[in-house]
């Protein structure tokens, strides 16, 4: 299953790492997937349902909730489909839209109250309510933000990290 980004914008928002409305577990790479044969005890096991099945392909599907990284997906996988240490973040993390209540002048806070790491914090900006600021490297991608946001102006975008230019 290969991933393509149909656009050009699909892949500068990094949405080539999405898989069909989905992301994979955490640890789970393209290659590591080939080795699963779909028996969908990653699903069962997890216990927050975010697991899903698509295709014959483990899926993540935030807008169920959350991953908390408890790695019973992991070790209830037959195969050698996630690597050996449970993952503590995915290689995504949160971007917020310019639909944010917030960003329009709604007091909104929701994500900043469901996410774990406490990457989404507001800072104060006059005239109008709190705006969230996301810290990138506090974000492991988890999805707690998006199933919380009354507007899905929440998505996720590929880590990137850009060596120092000499």
């Amino acid at each position: 299953m290969a991933q393509v980004a149909t656009t050009r914008r699909a892949f500068l928002r990094g949405s080539a790492l999405r898989v069909a409305r989905g992301y994979y577990p955490p640890g789970v790479t393209e290659e590591s997937v080939r080795n699963c044969s779909g028996c969908a005890e990653c699903e069962k096991a997890c216990p927050t349902q975010v697991i899903l099945m698509r295709d014959g392909v483990p899926t993540v599907d935030f807008s169920a909730g959350e991953c908390t990284f408890c790695g019973q997906c992991s070790e209830r996988c037959p195969e050698r489909v996630f690597p050996p240490e449970p993952a503590v973040s995915f290689a995504h993390h949160a971007v917020i839209a310019d639909t944010c209540l917030a960003l329009n002048f709604v007091d909104c806070q929701a994500c900043r109250d469901a996410c774990p790491t406490t990457a989404i914090r507001f800072k104060p900006r006059l005239g109008g309510p709190f705006v969230p600021v996301l810290d990138t490297d506090a974000c492991t991608g988890c999805g707690a933000c998006i199933s919380v946001c009354p507007t899905r102006s929440i998505t996720m975008t590929a880590n990137t990290r850009e060596g120092a230019h000499a």
